[in-house]
C-alpha cells in the first residue's frame, strides 16, 4: 500500500506531504484544483517521463518521494537484491528532477534506473488514468486481463523467456549465416594466402642467419682478398714477423744471466709473438673458411626473395609482422571452417527452444480456452449489476500463425448491452458510460486475481451518473476490503463511499502565487463537499440533506 507521499516543487504544488490509510481513499476537488497533479507525481515516481516544464520553480529541483508497504515475492526480491536493496517490504522511492529535465531515482537511498522503477510499478500500484477505458479495444490489454484471471503469470513469464530466447537464437543464426556467406567468398583467397605463408616456413632466427650469410657470400671475394692481404703483412718480403720475434726472444735469453733486465723484455716479446701467431692462424682459418659459391648465393637469394615478396604483398617490413598475419589468417580460415559446425549447433538449440516455446504456448492456449467462458460469465454478471441487465460479454480465443509475447493466440472480446442484439466488437458497440462500467469490472477482476496492493481510479466513472454511479461506488468500496483503493471522482455517489475523504483545492499563498493543497475532510466539511458536488457553487438545503443521506452513518 501507499503509506506516505511527499511532493516538492511539482506543477502547482510547492510542498505537500500526506499519509494514507488502507481501504478506500476518496479524492475530490473542483476542476483544475490539481487532482491530476497528484497522479502525475505518482506516475513520475514509478518511472514516468521527467519534464523540466513540470517544475513550479525552475530554479529548484522537483522531489517526489513515497513510502510503499508491499508483500515481496521471489521476482520482486530478485530485482531489488540485484540493486543491493535488502528490505523488500518497505520501499522508500524518491525521484529528483532538475531544471534541465534530467532525473535521479532512488529506492531506500540506493540509486536505481528508471527502468527498474517501471519494472516495480506493476507490483506496487495499478493506475487507471482518465480515458484508459479506450484500452478495452486493445487486444493486448484484453489478453492481459484474461491471463490474470487464468493465473497465468508464472507460465507466461516462462513462455516469454523462451520466446525471447528463440528470437535471440534466430538473430544469432542470421548473423552467423551472413558472416559464413561473406567469409566463404573470401575464404578461397585467404586459404591461398595462408598456403603461401605456410610454404615459406617462416622462422625469425633462420631468416636472420640467411640475411647474414647472404651478406657474407655477396662480399666473399673482397673479404677473402682482404684477409689474405692482412696475412701477407705478417710476412713482409717473405720474412715472417713471428719467426723474427722468436729469434729476438732467443737472443735476449742468452744474455739474461748477464743482464737481468732483458728477462722482462724477453717475456713481453714472447707474449706479443704468441698473440700474433694466434692472430695469423685465425686470419688464415677465416680466409680458408670463406667459400666463394655462386650456387649457394643463388639458393639463399631465392629463399630471401620469396620472403621479401610476401612482405611486399602484405605491406609489412618485418618477418615478425608476416608471422602475425599468418597467425591471423589461420584463425580466419579456422573460423570459416567452423561456421558449419556452429550453424548446426545453433539450429539444434533453436529447435529445442522452439519446441519448449510451443509446449508453453499450447499450455497457455489451453488454459485460456478452458477459462474464457467462466471469465466472460463473471464479467457479464458484474456488468449486469451495474444496470445493464441484458449485457452479454463473449471472449473468443483462436490460434494465430505466428508467435508473439502472449503465445500463439488471438483474442476477440464482443459485447452487447441490449436485448436481442448480438454481441459485436467491444470497442465498436459500447458507449462511454458502458466502457467505464466494463473497465471497472475488469479492473476489479484483475485486482482479485493478481493481489495488487494498491489501485488508483482516476475518474473511472466517466459517462455515468445516478444509481449506476452509486453501484459503481459500491463495487469500488467492496474492492477496498482487500486492498488500498484511491478513487478520484466528480460524482457524489462515489465520493460518499469509504471512510477517508481528501479534498484537493487551490489557494493564494503569502507571495500571491496559486498553489495546490490537499487535506482530509470529515463530518460537516465532507457533507458540504458532497453537497457542492450535487448542486454546484450554490449550496442548497436540499443538496445538504441529500449529501447527508448519501453519507448516512459516515457523518455525525
Amino acid at each position: 500500500m501507499l503509506k506516505r507521499l511527499s511532493i516538492t516543487n511539482y506543477a502547482l504544488i510547492e510542498n505537500l506531504e500526506i499519509e494514507f490509510p488502507n481501504g478506500l481513499v476518496i479524492i475530490t476537488g473542483e476542476t483544475g484544483a490539481g487532482k491530476s497533479v497528484l497522479m502525475g507525481a505518482v506516475s513520475l515516481l514509478l518511472g514516468g517521463k521527467a519534464d523540466a516544464a513540470a517544475l513550479k520553480d525552475s530554479a529548484k529541483n522537483c522531489v517526489v518521494e513515497a513510502e510503499f508497504l508491499i508483500e515481496s515475492d521471489i521476482q520482486t526480491s530478485t530485482i531489488l537484491s540485484s540493486e543491493g536493496i535488502d528490505d523488500h517490504t518497505t520501499l522508500i522511492i524518491r525521484r529528483i528532477v532538475s531544471s534541465n529535465g534530467k532525473s535521479r531515482s532512488f529506492i531506500n537511498d540506493m540509486p536505481v534506473t528508471v527502468q527498474l522503477l517501471k519494472e516495480l510499478s506493476g507490483k506496487i500500484v495499478d493506475i487507471h488514468a482518465q480515458h484508459q477505458h479506450l484500452l478495452l479495444g486493445d487486444s493486448n490489454f484484453q489478453m492481459t486481463v484474461l491471463d490474470s484471471f487464468c493465473k497465468n503469470k508464472e507460465l507466461l513469464e516462462s513462455y516469454r523467456e523462451k520466446h525471447e530466447l528463440c528470437q535471440n537464437l534466430r538473430s544469432q543464426y542470421k548473423e552467423l549465416k551472413s558472416q559464413s556467406e561473406k567469409s566463404a567468398k573470401e575464404n578461397e583467397y585467404n586459404k591461398f594466402m595462408l598456403d603461401k605463408l605456410i610454404e615459406a616456413k617462416l622462422d625469425i632466427e633462420e631468416f636472420k642467419a640467411l640475411e647474414d650469410e647472404f651478406s657474407l657470400l655477396s662480399n666473399a671475394e673482397e673479404i677473402k682478398s682482404s684477409l689474405f692481404g692482412v696475412t701477407e703483412l705478417f710476412n713482409p718480403a717473405g720474412i715472417s714477423i713471428v719467426h723474427n720475434l722468436k729469434e729476438a726472444v732467443n737472443t735476449l735469453n742468452k744474455i739474461t744471466g748477464k743482464y737481468s733486465k732483458c728477462e722482462h723484455i724477453s717475456s713481453r716479446i714472447e707474449e706479443c709473438r704468441l698473440e700474433l701467431k694466434d692472430i695469423e692462424l685465425e686470419l688464415s682459418t677465416m680466409s680458408e673458411s670463406i667459400d666463394v659459391s655462386p650456387e649457394r648465393i643463388q639458393i639463399i637469394e631465392e629463399r630471401l626473395s620469396s620472403v621479401y615478396d610476401l612482405m611486399k604483398r602484405h605491406k609489412v617490413d618485418t618477418i615478425d609482422a608476416l608471422i602475425d598475419i599468418k597467425t591471423e589468417l589461420e584463425k580466419v580460415v579456422a573460423q570459416n571452417d567452423s561456421f558449419s559446425e556452429q550453424l548446426e549447433k545453433l539450429s539444434a538449440e533453436i529447435a529445442l527452444a522452439e519446441t519448449m516455446r510451443e509446449s508453453l504456448a499450447n499450455e497457455l492456449s489451453e488454459r485460456r480456452k478452458i477459462s474464457s467462458r467462466e471469465f466472460a460469465e463473471e464479467i457479464s454478471n458484474s456488468v449486469k449489476e451495474l444496470e445493464m441487465p441484458y449485457a452479454q460479454f463473449i471472449v473468443d480465443i483462436t490460434d494465430s500463425d505466428s508467435y508473439n509475447i502472449f503465445g500463439k493466440n488471438i483474442i476477440s472480446c464482443q459485447f452487447s448491452a441490449n436485448k436481442n442484439v448480438p454481441p459485436r466488437d467491444l470497442s465498436r458497440v459500447a458507449s462511454g458510460g458502458e466502457l467505464s462500467r466494463i473497465m471497472l469490472c475488469l479492473k476489479a477482476l484483475m485486482a482479485k486475481n493478481t493481489g495488487m496492493p494498491s489501485m488508483i481510479f482516476d475518474e473511472i466513472d466517466t459517462g455515468v451518473s445516478g444509481s449506476i454511479a452509486d453501484k459503481m461506488g459500491n463495487l469500488i468500496d467492496e474492492l477496498s476490503n482487500n486492498m488500498q483503493v484511491f478513487a478520484i471522482t466528480h460524482l457524489p455517489q462515489i465520493a460518499s463511499k469509504g471512510q477517508t475523504h481528501l479534498l484537493v483545492y487551490k489557494e493564494i499563498d503569502t507571495k500571491g502565487a496559486t498553489v495546490t493543497r490537499i487535506k482530509e475532510i470529515k463530518d460537516d466539511e465532507r457533507v458540504l463537499e458532497i453537497a457542492r458536488m450535487l448542486s454546484g457553487a450554490e449550496l442548497t438545503a436540499a443538496a445538504k440533506a441529500n449529501a447527508q443521506e448519501l453519507l448516512k452513518v459516515k457523518v455525525k
